[in-house]
């Protein structure tokens, strides 16, 4: 199976198909990022500027999510191009369960590229599975004699994941965007005439929220506009985002009184990582490597960004936390507004630099390349008329009759809290996105409906309503689809001879084989 153009002829940027002359690929991972928080996104505060160019010169997809919003089994999906129920990761504990044939590494060992691992992993990538490795934690990272990296460092685990009320001490250069970005220029500038993929991965904008000058205050807490709702709405929400405020109450009673200052520090810091985007470009450019080199920016999940009193991540499918950017720019792409609006996921990636690479998308991948997208090559816009995303460890949901105390979520690598704990990931809750509306259902039967066009804010459940019946009819054959679709296809292909699964060989896609026109939409729960 070959990543094939529409035409079956192999898609690379030009006839030279040896090691060499293929691209080199950057992936450049921010941690918890919503998306939508730059002026070219409609925000009022100019936070990525250098982005926001990078997205009008190439292509950034408005409506892109992550597989789950929450660190690990997002990551793995990057890099094995498969949504958590198939790869079996649905927490941060298992990284070690994940399930694949060849993860983007392999494949770019496969075709000669050298590979290298520059920032946050939290997955289950180990040291041997990259050429260079330069690992980094929420808390810091490698440290070179003479800097003051180590007491930064320690500054980073003092904070205990909490927002910092005052401009952080240290330099720019001991902050770790500042410090991944300088490997990954010492590692590119050593790759020679090998193509390299390098994964450029930052800890922030996550918790703890700090921030030095000049960035403190770039963005004063009076300018940060309106959350969609305080605390005050938490009783119209379920018990367990109700749990969750009390349990970060309890243990950092502080985040609500300075929700202002968490989401201007968290502003400051999308700006410091904007700045080191650029200073990763301006490298390129002046080794004039931009023009055969892909770059994708994307981020694992979105941040609460104080709404309803919480920060972090976790425990829901709400747009800041599953909505994500992915932008892609660099030799070969070609920008198009009309493309950008198309639904895409973060699963994507993997089989998309497969086709950027020119290898075969190793079976088991259930992303789809967006390589013809991004070089203005046709495309079916069925395939890419919804995404599907999914949160939860099955299960019971906790209730307050179970009366869990908040020491649940205290986390013993010293954080004040940790979120994702075993009431907050409680249950089982899958999500599709299509056109305006969006579909939340769970193994209950409960559901959340909402036309994201009229409340962007996810305030109105507009479920089993007469008058929304046709949408949400709709919406469910579509959650339905791609449930089906993501079930785990391995167990029948390499793994028993017997049994052969059919890949496609178009891009991954499934709307070149539909023989019987678009799919129903009407479908009755």
């Amino acid at each position: 199976m070959a990543c094939a153009a529409a035409n079956g002829s192999l898609r690379l940027f030009g006839q030279d198909t040896t090691a060499s002359s293929r691209p080199n690929i950057i992936i450049f991972i921010a941690d918890q990022r919503t998306y939508g928080l730059s002026k070219g996104t409609g925000y009022p505060l100019d936070t990525s500027p250098t982005l926001d160019r990078l997205q009008s010169e190439g292509v950034g997809f408005e409506r892109n999510y992550c597989t789950a919003p929450l660190c690990v089994p997002s990551r793995v999906s990057m890099l094995t191009g498969r949504w958590t129920n198939a790869h079996h990761v649905r927490n941060n504990l298992m990284a070690g369960e994940a399930y694949f044939e060849k993860d983007i590494y392999q494949v770019a060992h496969e075709q000669g590229y050298k590979t290298a691992l520059c920032g946050k992993n939290h997955t289950y990538l180990k040291k041997e599975n990259v050429d260079v490795w330069r690992e980094y934690t929420h808390t810091g990272g490698p440290h070179e004699p003479g800097s003051k990296n180590a007491e930064f460092d320690q500054y980073l685990t003092d904070a205990h994941f909490n927002v910092v009320d005052k401009p952080t001490p240290f330099p720019l250069e001991t902050q770790l965007p500042y410090r991944i970005v300088s490997d990954a220029m010492t590692f590119i500038d050593g790759a020679g005439s090998q193509p390299f993929l390098v994964q450029v991965s930052v800890p922030e904008p996550h918790n703890p929220e700090q921030v030095p000058t000049p960035y403190w205050n770039m963005f004063p807490p009076e300018s940060i506009p309106g959350r969609c709702a305080g605390p005050e709405k938490l009783p119209e929400v379920g018990f367990r985002m109700q749990w969750e405020y009390r349990m970060q109450q309890d243990a950092s009673p502080q985040t609500e009184r300075l929700w202002r200052r968490y989401l201007s520090n968290y502003m400051g810091m999308l700006r410091l990582i904007d700045d080191q985007v650029k200073r990763l470009v301006e490298h390129l450019e002046a080794k004039d490597l931009m023009k055969n080199t892909v770059v994708v920016f994307t981020s694992d999940h979105g941040d609460a960004l104080m709404n309803f009193g919480l920060g972090h991540k976790g425990l829901d499918l709400r747009e800041t936390v599953t909505h994500t950017p992915q932008i892609w720019f660099g030799g070969g792409i070609k920008h198009s507004a009309e493309v950008q609006r198309v639904f895409t996921s973060m699963a994507d990636l993997m089989p998309t630099m497969c086709e950027v690479m020119g290898a075969e998308i190793p079976h088991g991948v259930q992303g789809r390349s967006l390589w013809p997208l991004l070089t203005g090559q046709s495309y079916p816009a069925e395939e890419f008329r919804s995404i599907y995303s999914s949160v939860g460890l099955g299960g019971l949901y906790y209730t307050n009759a179970d009366n869990v105390p908040y020491s649940t979520g205290e986390d013993p690598h010293g954080a004040s809290f940790d979120e994702l704990n075993k009431v907050t990931l409680s249950g089982n809750q899958k999500m599709v996105r299509m056109g305006d509306w969006k579909l939340v259902y769970d193994m209950m039967g409960y559901g959340e409906l909402f036309n994201l066009h009229s409340d962007p804010c996810e305030l109105n459940n507009l479920f089993n309503k007469p008058e929304h019946a046709k949408e949400q009819a709709a919406l469910m054959a579509e959650l339905l689809m791609w449930v089906i679709r993501s079930e785990d296809s391995l167990p029948t292909g390499p793994q028993n001879k017997k049994y052969t699964t059919k890949w496609s060989k178009q891009h991954n896609w499934y709307e070149p084989y539909r023989e019987a026109g678009p799919p129903p939409v009407a479908f009755q729960p």
